[in-house]
């Protein structure tokens, strides 16, 4: 996400209030689904949403699939995620959210995971398809054996439910590979390739680790 003049993310995010943040999320999604139709986006596309702007699912849902028709974009490749660092005032309440999203064929991710506030708590209501470690985790994991028993740990519940599990912000060759070893099989970071705006990496630009 960037401002109209190539903004930075910060800047605009410092702007959301309460008066406009259910706007300023509707808005999102729907730039995100054109802009993924846009450069014909080969992969899923992942919608982080702001879990104190949803009032009524149904009514949220509705922009997006409106969109989603009308870019032409299939819903079964959109990933809606919550960040887990963001408090939630209720956190039955976004497990309700996510369900309902769910059961009208989108995928469900808990970003960050392991940063913040819903964690085990939230999975003990609701079941997402993915779940994306914190980068807080990931990093140096290979030097420190707290972190490589914490996410042995997350991994094992994830495999018991069934749920993908993604290591976000893969910087080095030591952390994939301590990462490999531990079962992690997805991951997404600058050792594969850095942010592109409005445009998908090639297959044959990617940094694959050997």
């Amino acid at each position: 996400m960037r401002g109209p003049a190539g903004e930075s993310a910060f800047s605009v995010l410092s702007k959301v209030n309460e008066d406009n943040r259910y706007k300023f999320d509707q808005a999102c999604r729907v730039k995100a689904i054109q802009t993924a139709a846009a450069i014909s986006l080969p992969s899923r596309l992942s919608i982080n949403f702001m879990p104190n702007a949803i009032y009524k699912p149904e009514l949220c849902i509705r922009t997006t699939l409106e969109a989603a028709r009308q870019f032409n974009f299939p819903i079964d490749r959109i990933i809606f995620e919550t960040v887990e660092g963001e408090q939630v005032n209720d956190g039955k309440w976004l497990a309700q959210v996510l369900k309902e999203y769910q059961r009208i064929g989108f995928l469900t991710a808990i970003d960050d995971f392991g940063a913040g506030f819903a964690g085990l708590n939230l999975l003990a209501d609701f079941h997402p398809d993915i779940i994306k470690l914190d980068m807080g985790l990931v990093r140096d994991i290979h030097a420190s054996k707290s972190r490589q028993a914490i996410v042995r740990g997350i991994a094992g519940i994830a495999g018991e439910l069934n749920i993908m599990l993604v290591a976000e912000g893969v910087e080095v060759l030591d952390e994939y590979l301590c990462l490999r070893d531990l079962g992690i099989d997805l991951m997404q970071g600058y050792l594969f390739s850095k942010p592109l705006f409005e445009s998908c990496v090639q297959l044959d630009k990617v940094h694959w680790p050997v």
